[in-house]
């Protein structure tokens, strides 16, 4: 049974790479593109890979979702038929910090979400749009990624490198506390994550294990108040690099935990979830380059899969490139 899931959530996965691929060359034609939306499961291959310090990267992107609510699933929906559509813009900087590499980065996405679902057994329908929580994240890389020149980095090749990063949202983005359904969250969250990534010739192999922590929403659903459990998270990446500079991978992330309790009374809501994905980049020029990328929930203990589609275009400067 559980090959059979498997298999329908690799020919979903296809279908979704083909049209990833479309949308690659029509933002490579029309010199635009996106990045992935934030997401309480989010998968990223590279989050500890060496930079030349001093380098900057601006990230302009798109993210398509279907399904359930991608960035809060532990919502008390059912039968959910949400979309969104997330335009997202970010900045990065690698930095010198104390001898080894570190990455600020600042992401502000835009959603638009529409749908119906289900709360306590009634129908309703949500059409938004806003800001969501914008996200701070300062990572260091603690072994094998010295903080290096442009120059210096020339000479520099990967071989284990061990990092640790902390991840902040911040309680700005759109809420109403009259609709069970926002984009924002209105709460703090906290992310704290450590990686691991290991060259092994053309291959990259990397495992991140992380724990989201949340403020209590005192604000939820006319004037109750929720809060959240941690949620502890796996990553895995297969990350394959080509001479030309063109890298794709397969992902795997895992997660659980997240049970919610409203006003003291706990709920049935524990969260198990795996979810598949793929990403392949490929440099435009010297200065660009060009990200698409797809995931797929393959089981959910709280029925709160949802597929997701995006594109990205970054631009670099800086340390003398």
């Amino acid at each position: 049974m559980l090959a059979g899931i498997l298999l329908e959530k690799w020919k979903r996965l296809g279908s979704l790479f083909g049209r990833a691929v479309y949308l690659t060359v029509a933002v490579m034609a029309i010199a635009i593109g996106a990045l992935p939306v934030a997401h309480a499961q989010d998968i990223e291959p590279r989050a500890y890979s060496n930079a030349p310090i001093g380098v900057n990267f601006l990230i302009a992107g798109y993210a398509y979702t279907e399904g359930a609510v991608p960035f809060d699933a532990s919502l008390p929906v059912k039968n959910a038929q949400l979309k969104t559509s997330n335009a997202v813009l970010a900045y990065a900087r690698v930095l010198d910090l104390w001898g080894v590499s570190g990455k600020f980065d600042a992401i502000v996405p835009y959603t638009m979400l529409s749908g119906t679902a289900e709360v306590a057994g009634h129908p309703f329908e949500r059409n938004v749009d806003g800001f969501a929580d914008p996200k701070f994240r300062l990572s260091v890389n603690l072994y094998g990624a010295p903080a290096l020149t442009l120059k210096e980095f020339k000479d520099y090749e990967q071989d284990l490198i061990v990092g640790a990063s902390l991840q902040v949202s911040v309680p700005a983005g759109q809420y109403d506390d009259s609709r069970v359904v926002n984009i924002g969250t209105n709460r703090w969250s906290f992310k704290p994550e450590i990686g691991i990534s290991k060259a092994i010739g053309p291959w990259t192999l990397e495992l991140q294990a992380a724990a989201s922590f949340f403020t209590g929403n005192d604000d939820f659903f006319g004037g109750n108040r929720r809060s959240q459990a941690p949620i502890y998270s796996l990553q895995g990446h297969a990350i394959y690099g080509f001479r030309s500079g063109i890298w794709g991978s397969f992902d795997t992330t895992y997660f659980t935990g997240g049970r919610t309790t409203l006003n003291g009374v706990e709920g049935n809501d524990l969260q198990q979830n795996w979810r598949l994905g793929g990403t392949l980049a490929f440099p435009v020029d010297l200065r660009n380059s060009v990200k698409f990328y797809v995931s797929s929930g393959v089981s959910a203990r709280t029925d709160n899969n949802y597929d997701l589609i995006g594109i990205a275009w970054q631009y670099r400067w800086g340390a003398g490139l």
